[in-house]
């Protein structure tokens, strides 16, 4: 009983929310209806489902296809960089105007893993970054332990890239984030910052304008307090959103009506 009770019911609030980020298809069918469903019923309108590897691209534009309520990116991720090639990119690039797909995304760079030669990811991002200026679409960019060369690449790029994006599930360093925020890029913030040792991320987050939050869970993975431990899902948002309005100061309402803003214009809900 006590357990039931400190795993309280999910929050349901009067303000739509977008979710920016999460992985979908690792779901089965019947998962992902389920998901779909405890989604819309505590809010959960609009889902952006993210691309990661050449294995992907089309599985999530299917989902998208398939889900009024689902998005998608197109985009491979730093893990997998040494599988980009020109196939791939021209893959993506005919994908780019699919009326489903928002942003190129998840592209950046990973040095804490090191699944991939860092010099082959840094040309892999540039390469996404160039294809985001010339199919005028925002980006989702992944960074971890890389801050520097994130930055340096970023600073090539961030003038031509029209619609910006996000640095999703920030947990970088203070000056990257006020490097991004002063370019305009918005601030994704999931389920760490409920984590009780993220003072670092939750200082990020006094530091980032409401005007350049967005919500993500970055699902299946990183589940919020009071659920870690299980799996994630889009339907975790309203915690997430509860402790982002806490750091804030400011009612969760009012976040979730700028965050909903700040998730359109960055992305282009058709």
């Amino acid at each position: 009983m006590g357990s039931q009770k400190k795993r309280r019911d999910i929050p349901r609030f009067e303000h739509p929310i977008i979710e920016t980020h999460c992985h979908l298809d690792y779901l089965d069918a019947e998962q992902l209806e389920e998901t779909i469903e405890r989604s819309r019923a505590v809010g959960i309108e609009r889902i952006v489902t993210i691309a990661v590897s050449p294995d992907n691209l089309a599985t999530v534009m299917g989902l998208a296809h398939e889900h009024s309520q689902i998005w998608c990116t197109q985009g491979i991720h730093p893990h997998e960089a040494e599988l980009y090639n020109d196939t791939v990119e021209a893959t993506i690039t005919a994908n780019a105007s699919d009326s489903r797909v928002v942003a190129i995304g998840e592209i950046g760079l990973d040095y804490f893993y090191d699944h991939a030669d860092r010099n082959v990811q840094c040309r892999v991002f540039e390469a996404q970054l160039a294809l985001a200026v010339e199919q005028d679409l925002p980006v989702v960019i992944h960074t971890r332990e890389a801050d520097a060369d994130t930055r340096a690449i970023l600073e090539n790029f961030s003038s031509s890239l029209q619609r910006k994006g996000v640095i999703h599930s920030f947990t970088s360093g203070l000056e990257l984030a006020e490097y991004c925020l002063s370019e305009g890029f918005c601030l994704g913030f999931n389920g760490i910052t409920t984590f009780n040792k993220a003072d670092n991320v939750r200082e990020v987050v006094s530091a980032t304008p409401l005007e350049q939050i967005l919500l993500e869970t970055d699902a299946p993975y990183l589940t919020p307090v009071p659920y870690r431990g299980k799996p994630n899902a889009p339907y975790y948002l309203p915690f997430i959103a509860e402790k982002l309005a806490a750091v804030k100061d400011c009612p969760v309402e009012e976040l979730l009506q700028i965050a909903w803003q700040n998730s359109c214009q960055v992305f282009d809900f058709d």
